[in-house]
Order: C-alpha cells, then structure tokens, then sequence
C-alpha cells in the first residue's frame, strides 16, 4: 500500500515522525482525511482525536487545536499539544470536561465562552483518544 510520511509537532516535541496509510483529522470546517498523493492544502485544525492508519492499523492521537499542512509526499500537524492513550489522564479530563460544561451552562458575563468551549472540545478529545466514548 502506498503511504505519505506524517509528522505530528508540539512546540515541547515531535510526537510522530513515521510513513502512514491515512490520517484523518478535524479541521475547522469539518473532518477530513489525507491519503498519499493528496492535493497540497493546509488548514486550521480544532480539538480533536486524530486518527492515522500505518501497516493495516488505526491509532489514535489527542489533538488539540493547530494547523495542517498536505503536500504530495507528506503530511505536517502542529498544534499546541498532542497526547497518546497511554499519556492521558483520563480523570483529569473528565473533571476538565465537567468544568467547561459548567462554565458553558452558567451564562455569567465573567465567563468566557470560547475558552471553556475550547476546553470542552480538549477534553472530549483527549476522553475519546483513551477509549472513553462518553
């Protein structure tokens, strides 16, 4: 099967530097996947799993929200943080996930939304990257 290489970037480390399959991931206006030989593009990406198939396998990819840039031959992700299942604190991403929806239900002036709805779509993230579809 033909691959494309793909990179995944954080300003703290370089969490996938390997030749895949596919890559699927969300971008500001919806999810997208990238196969090999894709038309050359780059977006905006929101919080989300991120998905990447290699030698007939899925793995998954906490993202959080960033930038993608698809050349011909290559695929380059990079965003603020990204996390494997392993990495993930699964009760502290429940606890932030129950935090931003409180903060989302509370329609108080001192809230700010965008960053308790960006913390919510983090933590989603991070819950369905562990396996927890919840």
């Amino acid at each position: 099967m033909s691959t494309t290489h793909l990179r995944v970037i954080t300003p703290e480390r370089q969490v996938v530097d390997e030749d895949v399959e596919m890559v699927i991931l969300r971008g500001t206006e919806g999810e997208l996947g990238v196969l090999p030989q894709h038309a050359p593009l780059m977006t905006a990406l929101d919080p989300a799993p991120l998905r990447l198939k290699r030698d007939g396998t899925w793995g998954v990819l906490a993202a959080s929200a960033g930038f993608l840039e698809v050349g011909p031959r290559h695929v380059t992700v990079l965003v603020d943080s990204c996390e494997r299942p392993e990495e993930i604190d699964v009760q502290r991403a429940r606890a932030a996930r129950k935090r931003a929806e409180e903060r989302l239900k509370a329609k108080r002036e001192d809230v700010d939304y965008a960053r308790a709805k960006a913390a919510l779509l983090r933590a989603v993230a991070r819950l369905k990257a562990a396996g927890y579809d919840e």
